[in-house]
């Protein structure tokens, strides 16, 4: 059977996806799939950085306030819709485009992740996925020193698989399964990944100019909205990055500054941490935006590579 041809396009935080996915997506007739674990959820538009409909500019998109905040929304759900959507757009005659940053929701495409076979607790194992995301495996791993030692002092900290399994068993009691089976590619697709980046110093300046357009734009009132719904500071959605400092701000524990410049530091992290993983993906193409003054012959590149790659 052929393999579908999958364009994801991704890279750090603020380093220029929506934009540049969409004007490939009109030159390469594709429909594009979000994998961003922000943009998922209904109402939480600005401390996401989610893609508005004018800015979709009729190029159709999934996985964009599929659910409510309150829903546990697991990376093996993500995997489900996907292939459903992808399936989907194919039949349309059209190119799947995933774009989004989300290393765990991107594995779950590209590689052979069955998971039917966790028994897991998945609100548990989603929630320390997000805190490794935000917070790196070395407070991981110390966040498992303080339950069980013993297990900290077996479990390199590279094992980053075992650490989370380990933190499972912890928190929810569960007899220990070995979690260290080696991601085979996923027979079903042919992925065609692109990473974008930028120097660091001018990725970190857009990072933090976009947490200043964020709290222009309105975060504070959007998590005071959010909260007025109903939706607690303890849900897994409310401890991504931004709304969880402001959170803190309005109970009292921060002061504004702090609580943007704590944001602005965690995504400068984040951003990091994410470098890190797509330098994972060995067959990926990567394209330094900030070496390319035109734009149209950044994306004319671009779309000659996919279409070589088709």
């Amino acid at each position: 059977m052929k393999k579908i041809p999958l364009i994801i396009i991704t890279g750090p935080t603020a380093v220029g996806k929506t934009d540049l996915s969409i004007h490939l997506a009109k030159s390469l007739n594709a429909e594009i799939i979000s994998a961003d674990s922000m943009q998922i959820y209904e109402y939480m538009d600005i401390g996401s950085a989610k893609v508005t409909k004018e800015e979709m500019d009729g190029v159709t998109h999934y996985l964009i306030d599929e659910v409510k905040p309150d829903y546990t929304f697991s990376v093996s759900e993500f995997q489900d819709r996907a292939n459903k959507y992808i399936d989907e757009i194919i039949e349309k005659g059209k190119n799947a485009l995933v774009t989004g940053g989300t290393g765990l929701y991107l594995n779950s495409l590209i590689y052979n992740m069955d998971f039917a076979k966790s028994d897991a607790n998945s609100e548990l194992r989603e929630q320390l996925r997000i805190e490794l995301e935000e917070n790196g495996i070395d407070y991981m791993h110390e966040k498992l020193r303080s339950l069980d030692a013993e297990s900290a002092d077996r479990i390199h900290k590279n094992n980053t698989k075992r650490v989370i399994r380990a933190l499972e068993v912890c928190l929810s009691g569960e007899k220990m399964n070995d979690f260290s089976n080696d991601l085979k590619f996923n027979e079903k697709y042919n992925p065609i990944i692109i990473v974008l980046n930028r120097e660091r110093e001018h990725l970190y300046k857009r990072i933090n100019k976009r947490v200043d357009i964020m709290m222009e734009g309105g975060l504070i009132e959007e998590v005071k909205k959010l909260l007025q719904m109903g939706y607690t500071k303890d849900i897994i959605s409310m401890q991504g990055i931004g709304y969880k400092e402001i959170v803190k701000y309005l109970d009292g524990e921060y002061l504004l500054d702090e609580a943007i410049e704590i944001i602005k530091r965690d995504s400068r992290r984040y951003a990091k941490r994410q470098l890190t993983w797509f330098r994972r993906y060995e067959d990926a193409k990567w394209f330094n935006l900030d070496e390319y003054d035109n734009k149209e012959i950044l994306e004319k590149e671009i779309t000659n590579y996919i279409e070589k790659m088709l």
